[in-house]
């Protein structure tokens, strides 16, 4: 409960934060005409559009498991960071566009003044969301909260970058820094874009866990000396928990009890190590050696 209560406050702060830097960053490029300003107005009105797909996604993420969805609804923040990561792309595009227009007709920036003040108020407040969104994703590994926080983050660093250029253009009176950096946080843009993809297919197509959390979950299993062997290991994640199903090999004169026990112990000992682990444990007689048709073990 504590866990979604963080994302409800993380969600609703991200859209109240993307509805104010809108506001002021359409005041700044209004009276300003900066690219930089223009920029930055695209980056957090698509921050916003995203905090929006994230307020819902995490909502519905958050329903149990029910008859129709037995794995429960994990995977909707995944779709989520995959349709944030169009959105991004195609703002990274605008952006571009905008940039290389201002750069073959050059003009120079008005009351960049303003344009300043709102910058750093802007930084102010995205370090202050950023950081309720680590902890956030610290306590609950929520993939669209992080997702979330990659925008924002981006957006951190356009507003620093931003910052920088209309201090420059302003004291060297040249206009072709405004558009140049403009062009580079389109390409940053990207390769942000790029990275929430991937994390948003890996989940969707059920990849495996990194070969570090197997090699965990193996020694946990084989820590306990009553089991002597494991086969059919399988794992994968949801965005908030991960899956751990295993076979456990066991001296085949124990009895069923004897057996379940052993299974209780093991997994006991995983949900010490991977707290929001859904476990499914099977126990196999040592002595007979089965065809899993399936099964690509290391």
């Amino acid at each position: 409960m504590q866990g979604n209560t963080l994302k409800k406050i993380s969600t609703i702060s991200a859209v109240s934060v993307a509805i104010f830097l809108i506001l002021a960053k359409y005041i700044a490029w209004s009276t300003s005409g900066s690219v930089s300003i223009l920029s930055s107005l695209v980056d957090s009105s698509v921050d916003m559009l995203a905090s929006i797909i994230n307020l819902l996604a995490v909502y519905h993420a958050m329903k149990p498991a029910d008859t129709d969805h037995r794995f429960g609804h994990g995977k909707i923040e995944a779709v989520a960071a995959l349709g944030q990561s169009v959105f991004i792309f195609c703002s990274s595009l605008f952006i571009m566009w905008e940039a290389i227009q201002r750069f073959i007709h050059p003009q120079p920036i008005e009351h960049a003044q303003t344009a300043i003040v709102v910058t750093c108020l802007a930084i102010v407040v995205t370090i202050l969301l950023v950081s309720i969104q680590k902890y956030t994703i610290k306590r609950t590994k929520s993939l669209a909260i992080k997702a979330d926080m990659v925008h924002y983050q981006s957006d951190l660093y356009l507003n620093i970058g931003v910052l920088v250029t209309l201090v420059l253009s302003s004291y060297l009176k040249t206009p072709y820094l405004d558009p140049l950096f403009g062009i580079f946080v389109g390409f940053y843009i990207i390769k942000t874009a790029h990275t929430i993809l991937k994390e948003a297919f890996f989940i969707l197509t059920d990849r495996e866990l990194p070969q570090e959390k197997r090699d965990d979950i193996v020694k946990i299993i084989m820590d306990n000396p009553k089991v002597k062997g494991y086969h059919l290991l399988r794992t994968r994640t949801s965005g908030h928990g991960e899956f751990i199903q295993c076979h456990l090999e066991m001296q085949g004169n124990i009895s069923l009890y004897k057996a379940h026990d052993i299974a209780m112990e093991v997994e006991d000992a995983l949900h010490k190590a991977f707290p929001k682990a859904d476990i499914t444990l099977h126990q196999d007689p040592l002595e007979i050696k089965e065809d899993h048709r399936t099964e690509f073990e290391e």
